[in-house]
This record gives structure tokens, C-alpha cells and sequence, in this order.
């Protein structure tokens, strides 16, 4: 008897069983899995209930779609708990069983189910830090002044419980960040709460399950607040108070007991205030934590705070609150340490073997008031010494722990701040106690599913994709980061570049999509999308002023470019409906801005110039190698390339996002606006060739990245194709086979070159080792992707910049796709294409995807003549495999002839090999190639 089909992998808004969910119409999705081949679903059956009575049965609903089905029940309630299964038919028409039960629990949807009271502590306002000038960010300023850093209040109110609980909830924020005890326990695993986004536009609310944590009888909560994103020193400027100088409160626990009966402690003047062992704990410039302080079982039921002072209620904006959404960020992985070094300066370092954003988790034992001083660092200098290699103000990534003295020895870990790091500079710790087995690091991330492998026979490639994942891990943290150290911004270029490979690493779906609303909230009256999200009054001050603008080429455009990498990954198309309203401000602002004067010299041809965006300030194709840092490596000019390149980068995403949004607009049903936007796009690129091209096929920018723009986004008629691919084949050859690519153009650079038939000098790119190159940094012992190919200069000098940055490890799709042939032929990998680079030098390549449909693998070998095949397809999709250099005559799967291989659709002979259509199922082909 056939096995039945099974259904599994249940998700909600694409998470595992949400809490405090605030989506009215979440969407829900399931994997089918069945050990047959060739299946898909005809139909569904979805069944909610809320614990009493059925709120949605869908009835059997004739679709193939497993992924993204909106819920349309009754509506859904505050706090309510849901529970639901489904059951499929498969294309014989028969039934699954009902899956096994999952579950979501709705937030506070209204503002009416708050009776918490936002409460300030105790606490002295926070003292804003004086204005920097850009220019002077890097230069010797004065040593940073503790003494204007504050203390952590702490915050806790005693309450009675009528009895044992049968489902307790917190719901909380805050001003500044928070983490919660409840009778002495810390409430939730999550870090850094609520995390980082515009406090002033939309404040995250985190839902905490905390039935097993409330006694009856005497109980106590307890809140420590720090000044996190909200008050304390962030950005590149290290300016601080960026939404507000005073810490506050908002905490609801809700219980409901065995009889039915509830009980509300809210955040009110009850609560009392006092302050602790956190000396201070500032987000980039660490803690001081005095253990001497701490007030042992302050947050627990017996606890004497009759000495402590009373919160004070105050009025603070409920407008803006919104229930979290995506995983949070949590300790993920510890680190042992690797070993001790004993620098040339008499240093002692602690080496972890890996550049990371965490902190270090630390034992000791020594005399009470002894002072132990943590210093990070992502790099030593050349000579092997300690380098604090991020300059500027506040950037210290100092924690300072002192001892209380305690004989059986301590534990220390910072609490509220966190740092990018490898290295541990560590001074004061009890001579000859230092042992490496006393240190760990605790690396932070949000706590993303990953999903996608890469490995092939060159171990420095491997290394190369573990330096991708790794800088992914350091800079996905409550946003995309441009870097774990310096900035920690939420750059919007930064993430347009390497969106498609995070989507492939990870399940990035709820982090991205929670980061769009946040763009969406901070868009400006005029449609522009700041280059930061969130948009903090430091980086505004710095950009607007001095640039005229709130945005860039290149950047805005990540309001369209991200959420298309979303759709194309994982096939759901609300991210697009969500945004499109987004994304047509946007693009109706590059047109008028387009259409309002020109920087550049009059052209013959007045009617192109509207076509061109040739206005206002843009970074252009940022960081060109060649125009960016001197050979000695001191003589830096990041601006050079913006200036020589914006005016062509501009106007070719101009048209590049008009392609995209005119693609977007028939998706979502609009019609007569994709017709409109795609004659835009017709429009910029004439005048695009009409003002920029040559009968050589030369572009006024004569640069790699613009040549790759030019082609990749069609800016160039089809005749000139050739000649455009020449001019950019010379420049590759005229700089060695080096890429010279700048920041927007070198996520497109190798698949330009494979697309144009020169996959031969894309691959000589990818075995570089000469700088710049992937490899050079690998070979040059990398951990991470850096943000400056030269970070460690040929002559093995160290520079100052960050070691860790995402960007560049934009390879990692082309790499996933290209070598291992693992690539969408539809949007969600409904249709999947596996197309392996058998010319590519290496013997084996593979990669594996946990798409929303269930696990693809792409994976091939070559051992002399004969080449094998292993290809997994998911149910509810099919794969179109190329078989390169094999006969259909001899091609063979399983030890059978290919055409009588069970789930094949189709098979034909081309002049490349054999193309195959396949449904689900587990295949290993076999041939002569």
C-alpha cells in the first residue's frame, strides 16, 4: 500500500508557534512529506480553533499552494491562544492524515487592553554629548569621560498571587532596553529588549510566557533598565539621546488561575526604584559592573525595598506601540577560547579563532574590589600587539568587572552591551590565575533558522562561505547592520547588496520583513528612504545638512530591491502588496528629482535629460579598490568614486527599479501602473545610451562596476552588448584579472560575465588571491568579509577599519547558484533550476536549501569521465536539471536508463548535454560527461 502523504513543518507569519503575535490575517504554511516521487498537493484543508470552538475551517479548498494562505476566520482576539492543523490531497487525489497540532497566540491588538502606566525611575537625565563634525570623527579626541555615564536603575514591585496559575503573560517595553526577573529568574531568553528600531514610529511590545515562573503567595518583578538604542552613544558619531534622555517602563503581567479568575500587575507608582551593581552599560562603549553592589534576591518576593525611592508615572506615546514580530535576538552559539597571547608589549590577549558580535563570559576568583578590565578587538596589529582597530568617539568596547570577593569565584558576563570582536585584551586579573578555560564568548544574533549550506572540493572557497555566514550572524542583530562595532546601522545599501544570499543562509523573512516596516515608517514626505534605517537624528544631522538629501542611489532603492529578493525567495507576494505604496513614492521622487535640472553639462538632446537622475548627491558605485585607498594604505578618499561614477549609477537603478516596480505593480494587479513604469524604464535607458555611450561601446565612467551596471540592468541597446562586454573584459585584463568593482556593482559582476559567455575570466575572479580578491582575505587568515578589501594591506600592515562587514559577501548567491547549480526558476522555488558549473575547475560543488517547500540539494562530482548527480526536489515542486556534457542514450539514474526513471516528466538531448524535467523526490544521476 502506497504511504499516505504527511504534513509537517507547520509555520505562522513563517515562525515556529509565535507569542504575542499582532498580524489580524497571519499567514500560515506547511511542508509535505512523502517518500515517493512526483507530489503534489491539489487541495487543502486548514481547521483553527481557539481552544473552544472552530474559528476557520477552510473546507477542502482546491489549491497547490502550501505557503502564505491568509487566515479569513472570525476575528482574532487579544491574548487568545490558537490552535490548527491541516490536511492535504495529494495529485491522486488522496487525503492525508491531520497534521499534528500548532499554535499561535495573538498580542494586545488594542489600545484599550492596556491599563499599564509608562514609569521613570529613579534616574538622573541622560546628558546629551556635543554635536562631532564628520570630518572630525576620526582624529585624536579626548579620551571618553565616564564620569557623564549613568547607572542602571532598577525597578520592582511585590505582588500577592491568588493561587498557582494556569497561564501567566508579561507583556513590556521600555524606553532605553530592559531585561526582566520574576521571583529571581530572568524572564524570557531573549537579549536586549526591545531591540533596535524607530522608537518613535513603531516601539516593539515582547510577549513572555511566564506561568511557570509565578509562585502563589508572595511574588516580585523585577526590571533592569540601560540606555541601549534609545539614549545611550550609537552611530557612527557617537552621538547619543537619539529618541529620548530618560529611561522608562511599560509592563502588563496578566494571569489566570485554575478557576477561571484573573489577576492584572501593571507598571504603575507602584513599582519602586533603586540602583544596582551596573555602574553604567553603554551599548558601544560597555559596562562597569561592581559587584560589591549587587542587592542579592532584589527581585524576589521577600526582599526588604522599603529604603528604595517610587516610580513615577508619566505620559509617554501609546501610538507607537506594535507587537514584536520576528525571531529575537538570543545568545546563539558559546566560543571556548583558542589560547592565550603574550604580546611583544607584555599584553595579555585572549584569541577566540573568530570575529564575532557577543561578548565574553568570564570566571574569576581574587580579592573583593579588584578591578578585571576586558578590552576587544577584531585584530592585532602587524606586529602581533593588541590594535583597537575602530576609530572614533565612544567606541571604546571596554568592560570593566569588579570583584566581590567571593572565595568559591565569580561569573561575570555583560548584560547590556555587546561588542565585535576576536580578541580580548585583559588586564588585571589575579597573576598566574589566567587560564584560557575561564573564558567563553557568547555570540548574539537574532535567533534566525538557518537554511542554506555550501561546500566544494577548494577549502578556501568553504572558508569563504563560513566567512559569509559568520559576518550574516554578527550584523543580522534586531537589524541588517552594516558592521558590529563602528556603526551597528542599518545601512539600507548594505542589505540591498547581500539580500539574496542572506535569504539563501537563513530564514530571513519575519527579520526583513520588520525591518521594511520600519523603512516604511521613515520614509520623508517626498518619497525619499533615508540611507539609514532606522533614521537616527545623529545620521540625519550628518547626511541632510551637508548633502542636501535623505537618501542615495543605490540605497533607497533597497525599499524595492529587498523586498523582491523576499518574493523571489520564499514566493509570498504580500511583502510586495504591503510595500508597493512604498515603493511608488520612491520611484515617483527619482523621477521628478530626475526631471528637475541637471548637475551635469547641458546636453543637445533637452528631451533626455528629465530621463536622467543627474541631481542631488549620491555615493555612486562606493569603494572602487583603485580610487578609494592609497598603495600605503593611509590615504583614504571614499568620496573619489561617488564623484566619478553617481550621475551613470544613479540613472541606471533609476531604470532598474522602474523594471522591477512595473514587474511588482502586475503582480499585485495594477495594470495600468506596470504599463506605465515599464515605459519609464523604456524611456531612462534610450537616454541613458543616448548620453553616456560611444560607438565603441565606451561609457563616460570608464570603470568596471559601471559597465557591469550597464549590462546587468539593460542600459545598453542589444547591438552594443558586445562592445560594452569588451570595454569591461579590458579592464578586468588591463588590472590583472582583478576586480575593481565598487560596493552597488559587485553583486552582479560574475553573473554578468557568465551571462555574456565569459565565464572563464568570472572564475579566474573567484581563484584570485592577489587584492582585491575574495580570497586574498582568506588566505590573509579572514573569518568574516571585511569592509575594505586591503583591511590587512599585501605588505601585512594592519589599517583601522571594520573586519566585519556583510557587503561583500554578496558571492555567496552566485556561488550558490552558479557553482552549485542550485538556483529559482519561479519565485519560492516552485519551479527549480540545477544547472551545475562543471567547468568551474573544482571536482565537487553542492549546495542544500530548506526552501518553504521542504529541503532542495543540489550536489555534483566529477571523478575523471564520470560525473554524478544528486538532486532532491521538494513535493509541490519541480527541477529542470541540466546533465552538462552527458548522452541521453548512456545517462543513467539509480542504474536505470534515464528515460525510464520513475518521476521524470521530460528528457531531451542539447548541444550542452541532457535537460531533464523531474517532480519530487531524491535522484542520483549518473554519466560520461
Amino acid at each position: 500500500m502506497t504511504e499516505k502523504v504527511r504534513v509537517g513543518a507547520l509555520r505562522c507569519e513563517y515562525m515556529a508557534e509565535p507569542l504575542g503575535l499582532g498580524i489580524v490575517a497571519p499567514r500560515l504554511s506547511w511542508e509535505l512529506r512523502a517518500a515517493r516521487r512526483g507530489v503534489r498537493q491539489t487541495a487543502y484543508r486548514i481547521r483553527v480553533t481557539d481552544g473552544e470552538t472552530v474559528v476557520w475551517d477552510t473546507g477542502k479548498v482546491a489549491s497547490g499552494s502550501s505557503s502564505g494562505i491568509a487566515y479569513e476566520g472570525s476575528e482574532l482576539r487579544s491574548r487568545r491562544r490558537y490552535e490548527w492543523q491541516v490536511m492535504v490531497w495529494d495529485e491522486r487525489g488522496e487525503s492525508s492524515e491531520w497534521s499534528e497540532a500548532a499554535r499561535w497566540e495573538m498580542g494586545l491588538l488594542d489600545p484599550e487592553d492596556w491599563s499599564a502606566k509608562w514609569i521613570e525611575p529613579e534616574q538622573t537625565t541622560v546628558p546629551e554629548e556635543p554635536p562631532l563634525d564628520f570630518y572630525d570623527r576620526t582624529k585624536k579626541l579626548p579620551p571618553t569621560d565616564y564620569g557623564r555615564l549613568l547607572p542602571c536603575p532598577l525597578l520592582r514591585k511585590r505582588f500577592e498571587a491568588k493561587g498557582k496559575a494556569r497561564r501567566a503573560r508579561i507583556y513590556a517595553t521600555a524606553h532605553g532596553i530592559y531585561e526582566l526577573e520574576l521571583n529571581g529568574r530572568k524572564v524570557g531568553d531573549q537579549e536586549l529588549a526591545p531591540e533596535m528600531t524607530s522608537y518613535d514610529r513603531c516601539l516593539q511590545v515582547h510577549a513572555y510566557d511566564v506561568t511557570e515562573l509565578v509562585a502563589e503567595g508572595a511574588n516580585a518583578l523585577g526590571a533592569t533598565l540601560a540606555d541601549g538604542w534609545y539614549a545611550g552613544r550609537v552611530g557612527l558619531m557617537g552621538d547619543n539621546c537619539q529618541y529620548g534622555n530618560r529611561l522608562a517602563l511599560l509592563l502588563q503581567l496578566e494571569m489566570e488561575y485554575e478557576d477561571g479568575s484573573r489577576q492584572t500587575i501593571v507598571s504603575d507608582d507602584g513599582f519602586r526604584s533603586s540602583f544596582g551593581p551596573y555602574v553604567y552599560s553603554d551599548l558601544f562603549i560597555g559596562e562597569r559592573y561592581d559587584a560589591r553592589l549587587e542587592k542579592l534576591g532584589w527581585s524576589t518576593g521577600d526582599y526588604e525595598d522599603r529604603e528604595w525611592s517610587p516610580a513615577r508615572e508619566v505620559e509617554r506615546d501609546r501610538g507607537v506601540l506594535v507587537a514584536a514580530y520576528g525571531e529575537p535576538v538570543r545568545a546563539v552559539l558559546t566560543i571556548a577560547a583558542e589560547r592565550i597571547i603574550r604580546t611583544p608589549l607584555g599584553e595579555t590577549v585572549i584569541d577566540f579563532g573568530q570575529v564575532i558580535a557577543g561578548r565574553v563570559r568570564m570566571r574569576v576568583r581574587g580579592e573583593a574590589g579588584a578591578e578585571i578590565v576586558l578590552e576587544h578587538s577584531e585584530v592585532l596589529d602587524e606586529q602581533g600587539n593588541y590594535l583597537n582597530n575602530i576609530r572614533g568617539r565612544f567606541k571604546d568596547q571596554k568592560d570593566v568587572y569588579v570583584l566581590r570577593g567571593d572565595e568559591a569565584g565569580e561569573t561575570y558576563e555583560p548584560k547590556f552591551t555587546y561588542h565585535g570582536f576576536r580578541y580580548v585584551k585583559v588586564t588585571g586579573y589575579p597573576p598566574g590565575e589566567l587560564r584560557v578555560g575561564d573564558f567563553e564568548a557568547v555570540v548574539l544574533s537574532s535567533d534566525l533558522r538557518a537554511t542554506g549550506n555550501f561546500s566544494c572540493s577548494d577549502e578556501r572557497i568553504n572558508r569563504l562561505q563560513e566567512n559569509i555566514v559568520w559576518s550574516q550572524r554578527g550584523n543580522l542583530l534586531a537589524i541588517p547592520t552594516d558592521c558590529p562595532q563602528r556603526e551597528r546601522a542599518g545601512w539600507t545599501g548594505d542589505i540591498q547588496v547581500f539580500a539574496p544570499t542572506a535569504c539563501f543562509n537563513m530564514d530571513v523573512n519575519p527579520f526583513l520583513s520588520r525591518w521594511l516596516r520600519n523603512m516604511s515608517a521613515e520614509q520623508r514626505d517626498d518619497g525619499q528612504i533615508p540611507i539609514v534605517v532606522p533614521y537616527m537624528k545623529g545620521y540625519e544631522n550628518i547626511i541632510f545638512p551637508p548633502m542636501g538629501t535623505h537618501s542615495s542611489a543605490g540605497w533607497g532603492d533597497a525599499c524595492i530591491l529587498v523586498p523582491w529578493a523576499l518574493y523571489e525567495s520564499y514566493g509570498d507576494v504580500r511583502v510586495l502588496a504591503e510595500h508597493y505604496d512604498m515603493m511608488v513614492r520612491w520611484v515617483n521622487y527619482i523621477e521628478k528629482s530626475a526631471a528637475e535640472g541637471s548637475d551635469a553639462e547641458p546636453s543637445s538632446v533637452a528631451e533626455r535629460q528629465k530621463y536622467l537622475w543627474n541631481t542631488g548627491f549620491h555615493f555612486g558605485d562606493w569603494l572602487i579598490p583603485s580610487m578609494s585607498v592609497g598603495k600605503d594604505g593611509q590615504t583614504v578618499d571614499m568620496m573619489q568614486s561617488a564623484f566619478a561614477t553617481k550621475e551613470l549609477v544613479s540613472t541606471c537603478f533609476f531604470a532598474y527599479s522602474a523594471e522591477l516596480l512595473s514587474r511588482i505593480a502586475r503582480l499585485v494587479g495594477k495594470e495600468e501602473d506596470a504599463n506605465r513604469y515599464a515605459e519609464l524604464n523604456r524611456n531612462v535607458r534610450s537616454a541613458f545610451a543616448g548620453e553616456y555611450l560611444d560607438e565603441d561601446g565606451r561609457l563616460k565612467a570608464h570603470f568596471q562596476g559601471i559597465y557591469v551596471l550597464a549590462l546587468q540592468m539593460r542600459m545598453v541597446p542589444d547591438e552594443a552588448r558586445g562592445k560594452v562586454l569588451n570595454q569591461l573584459v579590458g579592464l578586468i585584463e588591463e588590472n590583472g584579472y582583478r576586480l575593481d568593482t565598487g560596493f552597488l556593482s559587485v553583486p552582479y559582476l560574475l553573473d554578468v560575465l557568465c551571462d555574456n559567455g565569459r565565464s572563464d575570466i568570472a572564475y579566474r575572479l573567484l581563484y584570485q588571491t592577489d587584492c582585491p580578491s575574495w580570497l586574498y582575505e582568506v588566505e590573509k587568515g579572514a573569518t568574516t568579509i571585511w569592509e575594505a578589501w586591503q583591511a590587512i594591506m599585501p605588505s601585512g600592515k594592519v589599517t583601522n577599519v571594520s573586519y566585519n562587514h556583510y557587503a561583500f559577501g554578496c558571492i555567496g548567491d552566485w556561488l550558490y547558484r552558479r557553482i552549485a547549480g542550485l538556483d529559482k526558476g519561479e519565485d519560492g522555488y516552485r519551479r527549480i533550476v540545477v544547472k551545475p558549473a562543471f567547468d568551474c575547475g573544482l571536482t565537487r560543488a553542492g549546495a542544500r536549501y530548506e526552501s518553504v517547500l521542504g529541503t532542495i540539494v543540489s550536489e555534483w562530482r566529477l571523478d575523471g569521465a564520470t560525473a554524478t548527480q544528486i538532486v532532491t526536489v521538494p513535493p509541490n515542486a519541480t527541477a529542470v536539471v541540466h546533465l552538462p556534457g552527458a548522452n541521453l542514450s548512456e545517462a543513467r539514474e539509480g542504474g536505470k536508463a534515464l528515460l525510464t526513471t520513475d518521476g521524470l516528466i521530460s528528457a531531451r538531448q542539447t548541444e550542452q548535454g541532457v535537460v531533464a524535467e523531474i517532480g519530487s523526490g531524491n535522484y542520483m544521476f549518473e554519466y560520461t560527461h
